[in-house]
């Protein structure tokens, strides 16, 4: 067989592996909820008022402490139209991985720039407000499935993306998308990321009714993996679960582009969500610290999280991993401390780096390669999965916002096994 061939084939396999990418993807289909296009004023601003998670999270409160300026996120997904009132000046030069016909900012499904919007919308335009609007995006386009069937496209984008982001100006990466396999060359583009200092998120995925498979890169040890949560504080029914959720989420029923044409905002429901809100919580944080490290701001997130009732030291949830991610928490009341900056919280192993840096790598470029109270008496939340019985449910606080949530018997208290890959 000649080198050739054997190349070719390695990347159709390659490409098959990864026809599972957008199974982490929000779905957008016939049962989603339009809300109406920006265009029009009234249908624009019942976008904002169906973002129930900025009052769960006491959004206002939060930005008078921080509102995530200095910070810039690097969104790996469908690419990013920097051109939505809402993202008007919002977005940076990216990068194309995909390398396929348009830029970062041609977003081919708009799913990209919805996870960009959940994360740094500024509002304009009656358009989705970003939990912190001060933040800016960095794109890195990537191929979905759909995509890879029709056109030519780079097999090892994925990877490439990861090390561009890590060789950015961004703190953080946020990545909305997954496989069920480890594709050649992922972990090493991950580890190469937390060499430079990153805070990476990505979903767990959507698959929880369906095998509930791991699903890469949220399953890397180095990689934060985020679950989903719907408004009454429980794990979503689709949200994967198990030793790869890290921290969760709101993710259900959430306000995001309809399709590529820009013109309305559907409502849909996926750990997509999560990732991106996860990513814009760890702005606001690194923002207010902008001396400490992915390390710290990780770790006090983990820390200020809404844990599960019961929840012993050193046993987290399978649903929420070490809980709800709470900012509010830390930014207006201090809980949680930042710790060791060398020290991964979820390894407790050294990190190679600690400071985010920009600067590339001659060797590595992006081409080549819940209830408890905390001191200040707000209870914080519980939660099992949607499926659980009404009548175990609980009204508590999360970031002093009401919300129903549910203490489920096996949710909980699940051994958190140091994740090795």
């Amino acid at each position: 067989m000649t080198h050739g061939l054997r190349l070719g084939l390695s990347v159709k396999r390659h490409l098959l592996q990864r026809r599972s990418l957008v199974g982490v993807l929000a779905s957008t289909a016939a049962a989603a909820l339009a809300v109406g296009g920006v265009s029009a004023p009234a249908a624009a601003a019942d976008v904002q008022s169906r973002q129930w998670y900025l009052d769960a999270m006491h959004a206002e409160e939060m930005w008078k402490a921080s509102t995530g300026a200095g910070i810039k996120v690097a969104v790996i997904d469908t690419g990013v139209n920097a051109s939505t009132p809402s993202l008007e000046g919002q977005v940076l030069k990216g990068f194309d991985a995909s390398e396929m016909k348009g830029e970062a900012t041609d977003d081919y499904s708009g799913h990209g720039t919805t996870m960009a919007e959940l994360i740094a919308g500024t509002g304009e335009g009656g358009g989705v407000k970003g939990l912190a609007p001060d933040a800016k995006i960095i794109p890195m386009r990537v191929s979905n499935t759909e995509q890879q069937n029709k056109n030519k496209v780079n097999a090892f984008d994925v990877q490439d993306a990861i090390r561009a982001a890590a060789d950015s100006d961004a703190q953080i990466i946020s990545m909305s998308f997954g496989s069920d396999y480890i594709q050649t060359g992922q972990r090493e583009a991950v580890q190469y990321a937390q060499s430079k200092g990153k805070l990476f998120f990505a979903a767990v995925g959507n698959n929880a009714k369906t095998g509930n498979k791991k699903q890469y890169p949220a399953a890397f040890p180095e990689v934060v993996g985020v679950g989903g949560i719907d408004q009454n504080g429980r794990a979503g029914d689709y949200s994967q679960h198990g030793d790869v959720v890290d921290l969760s989420a709101p993710g259900n029923d959430i306000p995001g582009w309809c399709d590529k044409t820009f013109k309305s905002y559907c409502d849909a429901s996926g750990t997509s969500n999560s990732a991106a809100l996860a990513s814009a919580s760890a702005a606001l944080i690194w923002s207010e610290h902008p001396d400490w490290t992915a390390n710290q701001v990780l770790r006090v997130m983990i820390e200020s999280a809404a844990q599960a009732k019961g929840t012993k030291a050193g046993t987290v949830s399978s649903y929420l991993g070490h809980g709800v991610i709470r900012p509010n928490a830390h930014l207006s009341r201090g809980v949680g401390k930042p710790g060791d900056p060398d020290i991964n919280p979820l390894t407790n192993e050294k990190t190679l780096n600690t400071k985010a840096s920009s600067k590339p790598s001659a060797a590595a470029s992006p081409q080549e390669q819940q209830g408890q109270q905390d001191k200040s008496g707000d209870k914080v939340a519980v939660a099992g999965t949607s499926k659980d019985s009404e009548s175990s449910r609980t009204g508590l606080l999360v970031g002093g916002a009401a919300v129903i949530v549910i203490a489920a018997a096996g949710a909980i208290a699940v051994a958190r096994k140091r994740r090795t890959t």
